[in-house]
């Protein structure tokens, strides 16, 4: 039986809304992970011949190796950060229409309209802070995951230019 409560069924959408988008990426990311595997399989049984004067290519195959696999466990973190401010999104709609009928209810009252006037003014102005205070929320969540994700890669990038210039400079050393 479903329900003819718009809040109920707003609910009920944005649940399953949810319960998707978490699907989806659970996929995206299992699907990376075997890409990567993939990718990886392909490079360890990858074999390229010395020349000389140029860097030992296995370590810099393995040097691409860990770029990948930062790349993939960075593309998690924002993905699993995703879900969780579609959640935390879920959860503010929920609790929003939940609000609405409330509010609704409190409308629907024999009060005087001065007396209605007064605690629409009331809700407006509570729901306006409440509302802020979910967006500043929902933004320190997204900024705190793509910090996490972007330290990720900074990391990597700072390490990997590192071995590139000790590959390059050992292969500078081979041929001289």
């Amino acid at each position: 039986m479903m329900s003819d409560d718009p809040a109920t069924r707003m609910q009920n959408a944005t649940a399953k809304a949810a319960e998707n988008a978490t699907q989806m990426g659970r996929s995206a990311v299992e699907t990376g992970m075997a890409k990567m595997a993939e990718y990886s399989r392909m490079f360890s049984e990858m074999k390229v011949p010395s020349i000389p004067g140029m860097p030992d290519m296995d370590s810099f195959l393995s040097l691409h190796r860990k770029n990948l696999e930062v790349l993939t466990a960075a593309n998690k973190v924002a993905l699993e950060g995703a879900q969780t401010v579609a959640r935390r999104h879920m959860e503010i709609m929920q609790e929003t229409m939940q609000e609405v009928s409330e509010a609704m209810r409190d409308l629907a009252t024999a009060d005087s309209p001065q007396a209605k006037a007064a605690k629409q003014t009331e809700k407006m102005k509570q729901s306006y802070e409440r509302a802020v205070a979910n967006v500043k929320e929902l933004a320190d969540l997204i900024q705190r995951s793509n910090g996490e994700a972007l330290g990720m890669l900074h990391q990597r990038f700072t390490e990997a230019m590192d071995e590139v210039k000790m590959l390059t400079e050992k292969g500078g050393k081979a041929s001289a």
